[in-house]
């Protein structure tokens, strides 16, 4: 389905109201820009938010881990054989 969108002169388009209902887009929400092939494709991004842990909570979930030594290790070892 084409639809002709008008770009304003800050360079914004609309979308229309039954496209953004079908896509779950509402005010605020960001879609991704790319080109492909010489053609502009928007689609709907995912934001997700990002939780920065200091070296203090690190420290203490560290502390309050309960597994032995032998069986962090094999985690350990696994997790580093995935990268």
């Amino acid at each position: 389905m084409g639809l002709n969108l008008t770009i304003s002169p800050k360079g914004q388009i609309t979308l229309p109201a039954d496209l953004r209902k079908r896509l779950g887009l509402e005010a605020g929400d960001t879609v991704i820009a790319e080109e492909r092939n010489g053609e502009l494709v928007l689609k709907p991004s995912a934001v997700l938010e990002v939780e920065i842990y200091s070296e203090e909570d690190i420290a203490r979930w560290d502390k309050e881990d309960r597994l032995d030594d032998q069986t962090r290790q094999k985690i350990v070892e696994k997790l580093e054989s995935k990268s």
